[in-house]
């Protein structure tokens, strides 16, 4: 995992990240979910949309694998973000949502059907989850990070793997980030079934 980074970078990566217009995004998530749902923020990093929601009245659990980014993403939400990585999830059907918005792409390939499963048990049965990795096939490394890039065929086939979820959606958008727009993303949104 890639928690030492960002605890490394938490000041340049909130910078960068906190303040990023993902609205377009997070509107098709919310319009599946229940008026004041039960939102997951997993991997929520700055807390940038796990602040949105809550402002949209959604009830909010937060968590990040970083304790720096949990402190700057507690500051900025007024929340008590959790401070847990992906493997020591253990709730039961306990959210309407899960958002995974770029985090879950620092999972190793091969780690991320148990992972996935572990925030599947979390979702209420009929639950979504939109998960984003950024566009491409197989693993890579950049200094101090994995990431674990998914193209839709490999999105497809991971959901497969995973069971127990529905695709809703596949979309490729691009990053908003001055200087990143040629970055392609991955977005996918499921739905627990059984």
């Amino acid at each position: 995992m890639s928690t030492g980074y960002y605890d490394d970078n938490a000041e340049r990566f909130f910078a960068d990240t906190a303040f990023v217009d993902l609205s377009e995004g997070r509107s098709r998530f919310v319009a599946a979910l229940p008026p004041g749902g039960r939102i997951l923020d997993a991997g929520c990093g700055s807390g940038r949309d796990a602040l949105a929601f809550h402002e949209l009245g959604f009830e909010v659990t937060a968590f990040d694998g970083s304790a720096a980014m949990v402190t700057r993403a507690s500051a900025l939400t007024g929340l008590a973000v959790l401070h847990l990585s992906f493997a020591e999830v253990a709730w039961r059907e306990a959210f309407d949502g899960i958002w995974a918005n770029a985090s879950l792409l620092h999972v190793p390939r091969r780690d991320l059907p148990d992972i996935m499963r572990r925030l599947r048990a979390a979702l209420v049965p009929g639950g979504v989850w939109e998960l984003s990795f950024k566009l491409g096939s197989g693993e890579r490394h950049t200094p101090g990070r994995l990431f674990t890039d998914l193209d839709e065929p490999a999105a497809r086939a991971l959901i497969r793997e995973v069971g127990g979820l529905e695709t809703l959606a596949i979309t490729v958008s691009y990053d908003v980030r001055p200087g990143r727009e040629t970055e392609g993303w991955t977005n996918v949104l499921v739905r627990r079934v059984g």
